[in-house]
């Protein structure tokens, strides 16, 4: 009887060590994804209000469908000059995460001369 209850104590171990590794390897997807959707959509509105890619939306407009092609949804974007600053949010396991982003032309160093 002992052994019986020590081989189902050992397999419900067992089983939710390895439903909390699939929760975390998840959630570390989750996270570049959210990370990588929130970049994409910064360039992409940086590149549009440059000039640099010709749209007829607006850089915004570009930044929500680029952000909604990687799973993410776009919940801020604003400009400073031209520089794009979104953040975009995605659920995982019933949890909102949230990432923000920039992008834009390169700063330009101060001439010491």
């Amino acid at each position: 009887m002992a052994s019986v209850t020590l081989t189902v104590g050992a397999a419900a171990t067992a089983a939710t060590l390895a439903i909390a590794a699939a929760l975390i390897g998840g959630a570390a997807t989750a996270s570049q994804r959210l990370a990588s959707g929130a970049d994409a959509a910064a360039l992409a509105a940086a590149d549009v209000a440059s000039g640099a890619v010709a749209s007829a939306g607006s850089p915004c407009e570009v930044a929500a469908a680029v952000a909604a092609a990687s799973g993410t949804r776009l919940d801020d974007c604003r400009f400073d000059g031209f520089v794009a600053i979104v953040q975009v949010s995605a659920a995982y396991a019933g949890i909102t995460a949230v990432a923000r982003s920039r992008a834009g032309p390169p700063e330009v160093a101060a001439d010491d001369g």
